[in-house]
């Protein structure tokens, strides 16, 4: 989507990814990219794992044959790489910035990319954060892709307005966790979502419980789950719960996330898609 969309008279009420006026002053990367749905993951505040449900999410799509992306919209505090093992920098050529791809085909573009040493800070302004994020849509090569998902910063600051603004979201997940803490920011980010008219697929509760490795009991360390109660609060889907799992975080260290088999994410990827291929089919 071009900055002209910005200043466009319609721009409040159009639909459309791309328009006749625009189209021509797209970058040589966006006329090679085509991307179905671009769909934003939330969280109202950091520390629920939003990170890793992106990652799995896009890991549970591509098991199902999907053609997946993520855009680690996190700029100052990227994960992406290290979860899924990629070390290899972005490359550039004439077209644009050329994606890396996991060992299980999903393409994924991270400042971390393009850092010398992943531990050094991102020490920026908001202003140069949100247009990095723009040229994350404009000038990589995405190349054909069923879902490119974007793992927001959590909070509703300039990265999620800038995200709502101008590139052009389909919906949003939502994470969340137990805390009640967690669920009031949540909130915010849902009413955030509800003002920029973004379809909301869902809320996941994240960390609703630890399973014992020897009797299978839950328990339930955040408080009893209160996920469900929270969509129906807010009026939007509630796509399931999810565990604390000390083998996702040991694979996650080991940027070996697509390893990780788990069938309460595989539900829940399974669900959003079809919430999806409905949304298609009915446009």
């Amino acid at each position: 989507m071009s900055d002209a969309c910005n200043t466009c008279s319609s721009a409040s009420s159009c639909t459309t990814k791309t328009c006749p006026t625009t189209e021509a002053q797209q970058t040589e990367a966006q006329k090679v990219s085509h991307i179905g749905k671009v769909i934003a993951i939330m969280s109202g505040k950091g520390g629920v794992g939003k990170s890793s449900v992106t990652s799995m999410l896009a890991v549970s799509l591509r098991r199902q044959g999907y053609k997946v992306g993520i855009l680690d919209a996190d700029i100052t505090g990227p994960s992406i790489p290290k979860i899924f093992g990629v070390n290899a920098k972005a490359v550039v050529n004439s077209t644009g910035v050329v994606a890396p791809v996991t060992k299980q085909g999903i393409k994924i573009m991270s400042l971390n990319l393009m850092l010398d040493n992943e531990d050094d800070p991102v020490i920026w302004r908001g202003s140069i954060i949100t247009q990095l994020v723009n040229q994350f849509w404009t000038d990589v090569v995405w190349g054909e892709l069923d879902y490119l998902l974007l793992d927001l910063p959590p909070g509703t600051g300039d990265v999620p307005i800038t995200v709502f603004q101008s590139l052009p979201v389909d919906g949003i997940v939502v994470v969340t966790s137990p805390q009640q803490l967690a669920n009031m920011v949540v909130r915010k980010a849902i009413k955030m979502a509800k003002k920029y008219d973004a379809t909301i697929y869902g809320l996941i509760e994240n960390m609703a419980y630890v399973e014992c490795s020897d009797c299978q009991n839950r328990m339930e360390i955040f408080g009893p789950p209160k996920g469900e109660e929270e969509a129906q609060r807010s009026e939007i889907p509630f796509l399931g719960t999810l565990p604390i799992d000390p083998k996702l975080a040991a694979l996650s260290d080991e940027g070996r996330v697509e390893e990780y088999q788990s069938p309460a994410f595989d539900q829940i990827a399974k669900h959003l898609a079809e919430q999806l291929q409905t949304e298609t089919a009915v446009s």
